[in-house]
């Protein structure tokens, strides 16, 4: 009920939309409108209560409720439930949870916090309280396991095109999973997938974006920043999660249609970061690689791969394989 009101809220803009009205597209009594308004403030809303005017949306806290994403959801949305958490270990560890247990696609875990954030290879990821955006998917797509490695690649292009809208920035992508901003990365995505010969159980895409965050630990300042370092503006967390969901939604469907990359490259190859730069390639981990390799990336093939011309020949690499990095900074 309370995204009902905020989305009616929001929708009105600065005009104030009677109590009468609030009931009616919520199938709701005043008493139930009046009591979920109390809780809304009571929560850090800020709304106007006039006699014989109705109510009016001023503000909304910088808090990521599952109400204050959902009501700025497009009709439509992939995102069927949002389960919101002040704190957890990880959103992927209880979308999985949440998964083995029947819940369907198109649930969203959010977490103001998490104590065991985690990336690709096992990396731990730093989860600044009240500054980032954490979430998790649950998916079902209809594919063979051996397309899923494509569902990171357009969470990557929905990121782009979320972030464009939100922040008025321009990322790009550092293939496979990483988002970047002036060269560091802003947003991390981690994919995992419980599986069959030939069947899949469930995928989980887990999110990660550093997007008001002022500071960042010694160690990762030298590759990490955040959308508000980048724009020096402050991101509406909430609406920059609700877009992400929306972009990724429309981006997903048209993947499990195609079963394929195929349909975005080109836009995946445009956003680009090492796009014709030189970058290295390291076989196994990345930090105990034993055999690296440099070369040219030149962009994304049909499945996915990022195709590298090396001494040796062309290269299609596949990102459980390696990792590929730039060799004059993080990006390239």
């Amino acid at each position: 009920m309370k995204s009902g009101i905020l989305r009616a809220l929001r929708q009105a803009g600065d005009s104030f939309v009677s109590g009468q009205a609030l009931c009616e597209k919520a199938g709701v009594t005043r008493q139930a409108v009046w009591k979920n308004i109390a809780q809304l403030k009571d929560c850090g809303f800020v709304i106007d209560s006039v006699p014989n005017k109705g109510y009016r949306l001023v503000s909304s806290p910088d808090k990521m409720y599952s109400y204050n994403i959902g009501s700025r959801l497009s009709s439509g949305t992939i995102c069927k439930k949002i389960e919101s958490l002040e704190v957890t270990d990880s959103t992927n560890i209880r979308a999985k949870q949440l998964a083995e247990f029947g819940e369907e696609e198109g649930t969203i875990i959010i977490a103001e916090k998490q104590t065991a954030g985690k990336g690709r290879m096992g990396r731990h990821w730093e989860s600044e309280p009240g500054a980032g955006i954490y979430m998790s998917m649950v998916l079902r797509p209809d594919i063979s396991p051996v397309y899923v490695p494509g569902i990171t690649l357009v969470t990557a292009l929905a990121l782009v095109g979320a972030i464009k809208e939100t922040c008025n920035a321009s990322p790009l992508i550092k293939w496979p999973n990483d988002i970047v901003l002036g060269g560091k990365k802003i947003c991390g995505i981690l994919t995992e997938m419980s599986s069959e010969m030939d069947f899949i159980n469930y995928v989980v895409t887990g999110i990660g974006i550093n997007a008001n965050n002022k500071y960042f630990p010694e160690e990762i300042e030298e590759t990490a920043t955040s959308l508000f370092i980048q724009t020096r503006k402050k991101t509406d967390r909430a609406q920059l999660a609700a877009c992400t969901i929306d972009y990724f939604g429309r981006y997903y469907k048209k993947f499990e249609k195609a079963k394929s990359i195929e349909p975005f490259t080109n836009e995946y190859n445009n956003a680009l970061a090492n796009r014709d730069k030189e970058v290295k390639i390291l076989y196994g981990m990345a930090e105990n690689a034993k055999k690296t390799e440099t070369g040219i990336a030149r962009g994304i093939d049909k499945n996915g791969a990022l195709i590298v011309d090396t001494k040796s020949g062309t290269r299609h690499v596949l990102s459980g394989e390696v990792s590929v990095r730039g060799l004059y900074g993080y990006a390239w």
